[in-house]
């Protein structure tokens, strides 16, 4: 079994946001694939599905970014999914806008969101799904985050999230994370 969370804020407030960069790419590939968050456990928005011979959860945590470790951690203790089995898709500010970076593990990078996933889960070894958002120019860094793309921003991040879904059927399909390094870094 394998969790593909994409991580952002819930509610209307926030749609469209950078902060919810996750729940964006998470939803192009749900729309891709025809399909919809229809069940709810965990403090969080979900699907479970089959692809080949795995079962997948896609989920969107409903708890506010700093606490998404709540949810994951949910639903892996529950389901039993390992670590390594896990990928997190979130918004990264240390990464040109659009730009698209994998890890395996590492520290939270300053990401609220990560840094709940870590302390909850226990464990650093899931897999990350980066995209970038760029640090902001002239705003602070809350005031960024809580705007929406604007302009030419929104194509550049609609390419990034078709990408995130060819990642994520990969992942799906059993690539491990050296691979999908190697392909998307």
């Amino acid at each position: 079994m394998k969790i593909i969370a994409g991580l952002g804020n819930p509610g209307k407030k926030y749609d469209k946001t950078k902060h919810n960069t996750g729940f964006m790419a998470l939803e192009t590939f749900l729309d891709k694939e025809n399909l919809q968050l229809d069940r709810e456990k965990f403090e969080g928005k979900y699907t479970k599905v089959r692809v080949g011979d795995e079962d997948v959860i896609l989920l969107e945590p409903q708890t506010f970014m700093n606490l998404s470790g709540k949810s994951v951690a949910g639903f892996a203790n529950f389901f039993k999914v390992a670590p390594e089995d896990i990928m997190i898709i979130q918004d990264d500010m240390d990464l040109p806008l659009g730009k698209i970076r994998i890890r395996a593990k590492g520290s939270s990078g300053g990401h609220n969101g990560i840094k709940s996933i870590i302390s909850d889960l226990g464990a650093n070894n899931f897999l990350r799904l980066k995209i970038g958002i760029r640090h902001p120019e002239k705003e602070t860094v809350v005031s960024w985050v809580l705007t929406p793309f604007k302009g030419e921003q929104v194509a550049l991040m609609n390419q990034a999230y078709d990408q995130a879904s060819d990642i994520i059927r990969d992942f799906v399909a059993g690539k491990d994370a050296q691979f999908l390094m190697n392909k998307y870094n």
